[in-house]
């Protein structure tokens, strides 16, 4: 038996995906939850609701590209954060499903975090498994995390200290709520980056940290006022991803500083961002998920779930 299927049910996406041992090949089927126009996300009941309603459609979908009984084991995203106490309910939807068809094909079920499914990604997406095995710094952002760990790797999976984050918003928060002021839909991260890319003006923004970590619900207030005085929209746009770009940047200096010269990984759908994504390459040797690989996805989580029963159970 050769596939490994991952099943990942975020606040915002249900994914499923399968990682064939033989050939080296990821294949994903993933939707977005259905948010409705000028909402901000949705409460987690609602999130629940829809996992429950889409993901037995995505396991069809990969169901008719595969050969069931080549599944030999299957890794599902239980919390936010290899953490204690770490907890949301979209997360028992995929957990239940991984489980009931755990005991169905008589196949191992391995439990990750939603954390480690998207620094796996970004290691399996870039062909950097060599750092399964090295100590590096990772970066998680996007709309319910802006983190940053210490990551050791254990040939299947990571060992993960928080060493810095935002003390209010997450940066895919501040994007969003920037992107509704500004007429986008949600969410808004795509969009916000083509608005931003048709400024012509230059922009200085001036984050702040307080020792690594960030605070970010500051900027929904200065986009506000940019917009208020009669700031284009593109302008705005502009000023709230280099605002986001610069801190992190500041943080990712703050802790090799504090920690020295280490590999350092970004993970998360704002890191796949393109002006975010070439200023931060110009600064540092980074390691980044690909495009299909940052927002949320269970890719990782099928990796995971090779990568340890290759390891614990040969």
């Amino acid at each position: 038996m050769s596939l490994f299927l991952g099943i990942d049910t975020s606040n915002y996406t249900t994914s499923v995906a399968v990682f064939n041992e033989k050939t080296g090949e990821m294949t994903q089927a993933k939707k977005l939850l259905p948010v409705k126009k000028g909402q901000l996300g949705l409460r987690q009941s609602d999130a629940v609701f829809h996992h429950n309603a889409q993901l037995h459609t995505l396991i069809a979908e990969l169901a008719n590209k595969i050969n069931v009984s080549e599944i030999a084991a299957i890794g599902a995203s239980v919390r936010p954060r290899p953490v204690d106490g770490s907890y949301m309910p979209c997360f028992t939807v995929g957990e239940n499903t991984a489980k009931i068809l755990s005991s169905v094909l008589s196949v191992p079920m391995y439990s990750f975090s939603h954390q480690e499914g998207h620094i796996a990604a970004a290691l399996f997406s870039s062909g950097r498994d060599d750092l399964f095995n090295e100590k590096f710094l990772a970066f998680h952002v996007s709309g319910g995390t802006t983190e940053a760990v210490l990551a050791k790797g254990s040939n299947f999976g990571f060992t993960l200290d928080l060493v810095a984050s935002s003390l209010d918003l997450h940066a895919g928060q501040a994007i969003d709520r920037v992107g509704l002021m500004l007429g986008l839909d949600f969410p808004c991260g795509p969009q916000l980056e083509i608005l931003a890319l048709k400024n012509s003006e230059p922009v200085i923004v001036h984050p702040a940290l307080k020792d690594c970590d960030c605070c970010l619900s500051g900027l929904e207030n200065i986009c506000k006022n940019l917009l208020n005085s009669g700031r284009s929209r593109e302008y705005v746009a502009a000023y709230c991803i280099e605002y986001i770009n610069k801190t992190i940047k500041l943080m990712t200096c703050c802790l090799i500083r504090k920690y020295g010269q280490m590999p350092i990984v970004y993970a998360g759908g704002v890191m796949s961002n393109k002006i975010i994504k070439n200023s931060v390459t110009k600064d540092f040797n980074a390691v980044f998920a690909k495009p299909g690989y940052s927002s949320d996805n269970a890719a990782g989580t099928a990796y995971l779930a090779y990568r340890k029963y290759k390891y614990v159970q040969s």
